[in-house]
């Protein structure tokens, strides 16, 4: 966000139209895998993980039509917090636990300048669309109670 803007964006792009044809599970099957795994505790990205590495599932969408936060958010498994938003909550929670034992950190107090913009951006576009309360607001010392609960 913070570099500059006019380098490329050269990178590997997804088929759109991918089905792997050794996939013996049924939509129901997959939908049932990411439900038990939901109720473990796995995050949706780590859900995908799991399903690609043990189950042999490359990509969730083309099988059942829906991504996994889809499936979760109809069976009522989604995070309250969206997980890309959490992330960055933990790491300027381990930024601010690191600033304290060194204060003369420069880089790293503006690393976390950058992150809680982030995490003041994502909010606000988290509460437009409703996936967040509109009362939600990020404490830094309700975000260490949160992390140190999750973990």
């Amino acid at each position: 966000m913070h570099k500059n803007s006019r380098r490329g964006k050269s990178h590997s792009i997804r088929p759109s139209t991918f089905t792997a044809n050794w996939i013996t599970y049924s939509q129901q099957e997959v939908e049932m895998i990411i439900e038990e795994l939901a109720k473990k505790g796995y995050t949706p990205s780590q859900i995908g993980l799991v399903l690609r590495d043990q189950f042999g599932i490359p990509l969730v969408k083309p099988i059942i039509g829906k991504k996994v936060g889809k499936v979760l958010e109809e069976k009522n498994l989604s995070p309250k917090i969206p997980e890309d938003l959490f992330n960055l909550i933990r790491k300027a929670v381990n930024l601010r636990r690191h600033l304290n034992e060194h204060p003369k950190d420069k880089t790293s107090m503006r690393g976390l300048i950058f992150t809680e913009s982030k995490i003041r951006r994502l909010s606000n576009y988290y509460k437009k669309v409703g996936k967040l309360n509109k009362d939600w607001v990020y404490d830094p010392n309700a975000a260490k109670l949160l992390v140190a609960g999750s973990s």
